[in-house]
């Protein structure tokens, strides 16, 4: 057996007028994040960490902003698609550890429902998905409550 990690990191300005999406779920809050797609921060960071794991480039090599066909694009979609890819390549995901980083809303209510759906996508077992939410004791960008960021870490096998 084969195998190996990734990293993935992602963060996103918090800006009135948008919808609050983590994990590929709506979370009410007075702000959301700012991106060319729906800016899911926590699906971003396990996309780049999958595409990490095999030095694939990240996700703006396959969905740059600068193309409008991906303009409020789902999430949800495109890690379906990174995905594919790394199944097309012969790996599978057997396990990911997260960490949503931001001062407000409360995460906690919201953690297992970012797990089943994240889990449904990737066709993995949701006690093979980790997802943990922190603050940021008020300190940097985060901690202002500007934006919100997250960590991820995924293991593959060949």
């Amino acid at each position: 057996m084969t195998i190996r990690i990734g990293n993935g990191y992602d963060i996103h300005r918090l800006v009135a007028g948008r919808d609050l999406i983590l994990g590929g779920i709506k979370i009410e809050h007075e702000t959301g994040l700012l991106g060319h797609s729906d800016a899911d921060v926590l699906t971003h960071a396990i996309m780049d960490a999958m595409l990490g794991a095999l030095s694939l480039g990240d996700i703006g090599h396959y969905f740059p902003p600068t193309d409008a066909k991906w303009a409020g694009a789902d999430s949800l979609v495109l890690l379906a698609q990174v995905h594919q890819l790394i199944q097309d390549k012969g790996w599978q995901i057997v396990n990911i550890d997260s960490v949503v980083v931001a001062e407000r809303p409360k995460l906690k209510p919201h953690i297992e429902s970012m797990r089943s759906r994240l889990s449904t996508i990737l066709n993995l077992s949701p006690d093979r998905l980790g997802i943990k939410a922190t603050t940021n004791e008020k300190l940097d960008a985060v901690g202002r409550e500007e934006a919100i960021a997250a960590h991820a870490v995924v293991l593959l096998e060949h």
